[in-house]
């Protein structure tokens, strides 16, 4: 039977939902599961025969953990070594686990983005991660900074069929690539601006917010960026700006449809006033010819409301047509089954939604 769940991670638990293919109906757990953590990061890998679901957590007293359930969140393990961790001879601690993200070159492959910016490799579909030494030692780290959320790689995004190629972003740092299988790591930044930094903008150092792949060319990649959004046609060798047409440049996630070249969404914010829609008006933005120009697509969405989305409270599933789903800092998660023609509100009044992953399975 095909069956959808969705996953809302935030400030005080992971909340879980499921309904049949159509997505009309979801159906919620009782309660939170690990209440009072922080899920930050949380993944759907749907590879194997088995779909697993994956959360990054950060309890207070016992630090990070990843979790993982082969039942669809009714039970939940974890592996005694598999926690995201440092080796011991580096002498820093993981904060936390900012990302998790299945590769789709290779079946048992996870990764994992970290706070301090890291990067992990699992080979057993994240049961246990092992710490990518090649970009832990770029000569670049010392000089990478914080942005107000923390220093992290927040975004990984493999290629979709060669395994040696991923690509990575971090606040502050900006976007890294490698191409020989994570031997070495270069950045991949010019033409995303700085606004917050005097003079030209620099090799490295950009406040990259997302970064999202095309659907239909694994070349051109897709990036929210602390002020202005962007596109490159050339796997990041070059940039350049596609926020003519948006109420505003700032924002957090930046969300490619699965499976239809050039359409892409976005979540405005203004930036100058508070972080928070313009007019508090809330509203996702689509385009369809890869960011030549922009619609609105707000339908069903509450016609106020002064709240956020995160960089990972924004994404859509693989159906057709495909879901997308909103979780915001208020706490609500707004979904639509129509690749954005239409929203409703699934649910309410929860804590802050920090990550949002959906999947028909």
């Amino acid at each position: 039977m095909t069956a959808s769940v969705l996953l809302a991670g935030t400030r005080k638990g992971l909340f879980v939902g499921r309904s049949d293919e159509a997505r009309e109906h979801w159906d919620w757990d009782d309660t939170p599961l690990f209440p009072m953590e922080e899920i930050y990061a949380a993944a759907i890998d749907t590879r194997g025969a088995v779909p697993r679901l994956l959360v990054g957590s950060t309890s207070w007293h016992y630090g990070p953990m990843v979790y993982r359930s082969d039942d669809l969140g009714r039970t939940w393990a974890e592996s005694p070594t598999g926690t995201v961790r440092f080796p011991a001879d580096l002498g820093s601690s993981v904060e936390r686990v900012w990302q998790l993200q299945p590769s789709p070159a290779e079946p048992d492959v996870v990764w994992a983005g970290t706070q301090p910016s890291a990067l992990f490799r699992s080979g057993d579909r994240g049961e246990n991660f092992e710490l990518v030494r090649s970009l832990w030692d770029h000569p670049h780290r010392p000089e990478w900074g914080e942005g107000f959320g923390g220093q992290a790689i927040h975004t990984i995004v493999p290629h979709p069929t060669d395994p040696d190629i991923v690509t990575v972003a971090m606040s502050t740092g900006g976007v890294y690539r490698s191409e020989d299988g994570g031997a070495s790591w270069a950045p991949r930044n010019r033409g995303i601006t700085t606004e917050f930094l005097p003079g030209e903008p620099p090799e490295f150092g950009q406040c990259v917010h997302k970064v999202a792949i095309d659907a239909g060319d694994p070349d051109r990649l897709y990036a929210q960026n602390h002020g202005g959004v962007f596109r490159s046609d050339d796997a990041g060798r070059s940039w350049q700006s596609i926020s003519a047409g948006l109420p505003a440049d700032f924002g957090f996630p930046m969300v490619a449809h699965p499976h239809r070249p050039g359409t892409i969404y976005v979540y405005p914010l203004d930036g100058a006033i508070g972080r928070f829609p313009p007019h508090g008006k809330p509203a996702a933005w689509r385009s369809t010819d890869a960011g030549d120009t922009w619609e609105e697509i707000g339908a069903g969405l509450p016609p106020e409301a002064w709240t956020a989305v995160l960089r990972d409270g924004f994404s859509a599933d693989r159906a057709d047509p495909a879901g997308l789903y909103i979780g915001t800092r208020h706490g609500s998660v707004w979904a639509s089954n129509d690749e954005g023609g239409s929203w409703t509100e699934l649910r309410t009044n929860l804590p802050d939604v920090l990550c949002i992953r959906a999947a028909v399975v």
